[in-house]
């Protein structure tokens, strides 16, 4: 019997509607991966570079745009730059505060100005040689460490002289000046530790050198910020009794205070380091005007005039 006859090239039909249906299909899958939100569109998790990728398309709706994630607020500092003219002090004063967070600094137009620093300085002398010590592989003494005590706590001259002599001298500010970054500070011209030049804004430098562990080393850094907590008798006056009584007692301080015969002035120095800022306040007065009693007030009026209202 013989077969239904087809028509010449009808038997390539089946083999076109296949070849369409098959094109269809792939725009389908196509689209189902293009358009936004579509199911098989890719997402970050399947391309391993979108997260760090830049888009180089701009949406057209403002609000498509990714915003970037809020970054956490700090609290403020306790203090505001403000002018302190009400003070009316005599003299030469300046003022200078670090944020130990952001490394912020602000302070008087004039923190940038030196004075000789005092007994101030030895707060860097003694971790000068404790981190030495570290750094040599030696532990002091409890007789060192004795020293070291009253040189931080009752400003001790006479061991301060001995600890600045086994340092090197001149060669321990030089240091100083390098280890902490400090932009304004020099050695003195006799290479005296008291008569150091210190700006504001280098003290506030310096009490970030310390609290973060390049001036003592890693081994000492607490052991020192708790004897500068314990400061007391007549070097302890100035930026931390500004703050409440139960404040004060977890604010480090070193000050320093002199008479200068040559210039005839009293010079007076505060460095005091917080939970989170540093601050250096230095002042100059002119013997007519008081003692050191003066300058040591006036580095309290000056903190305390910067502290913010309590809200």
């Amino acid at each position: 019997m013989a077969g239904t006859r087809r028509r010449p090239g009808s038997h390539r039909r089946p083999l076109a509607f296949s070849a369409v249906a098959v094109a269809l299909v792939g725009l389908l899958v196509l689209s189902l991966r293009l358009v936004p939100g579509a199911p098989l569109r890719p997402t970050a998790a399947t391309h391993p570079d979108s997260a760090t990728e830049r888009s180089t398309t701009q949406p057209t709706d403002r609000n498509a745009r990714p915003r970037p994630a809020p970054s956490p607020s700090l609290e403020p500092l306790p203090f505001q730059a403000k002018a302190l003219d009400d003070l009316d002090l005599k003299g030469w004063y300046a003022w200078s505060v670090l944020d130990k967070r952001t490394g912020q600094i602000i302070g008087s137009r004039n923190m940038g100005e030196t004075s000789t620093t005092a007994s101030l300085i030895k707060s860097w002398v003694v971790a000068d040689y404790l981190r030495r010590s570290a750094e040599a592989g030696k532990t002091p003494s409890d007789a060192k460490l004795d020293d070291a005590t009253r040189i931080i706590r009752d400003s001790d001259n006479t061991r301060a002289q001995q600890f600045y002599e086994s340092v090197g001298s001149a060669a321990s500010i030089k240091r100083l000046i390098s280890i902490c970054k400090l932009t304004d500070s020099k050695v003195a011209a006799d290479g005296g530790w008291s008569r150091t030049l210190l700006s504001p804004r280098d003290t506030a430098r310096l009490g970030l050198c310390i609290d973060d562990g390049r001036a003592a080393g890693p081994k000492w850094t607490k052991w020192l910020l708790n004897e500068m907590r314990l400061v007391r008798g007549s070097g302890d006056f100035g930026i931390r009794k500004a703050f409440p009584a139960a404040e004060q007692k977890k604010i480090a301080i070193k000050n320093g205070w002199i008479d200068r015969q040559k210039e005839q002035e009293y010079h007076v120095n505060c460095l005091a380091i917080g939970d989170t800022w540093t601050m250096g306040v230095m002042v100059k007065s002119p013997f007519s005007v008081g003692g050191w009693d003066y300058g040591m007030k006036a580095c309290e009026q000056i903190t305390e005039a910067l502290l913010r209202e309590p809200t």
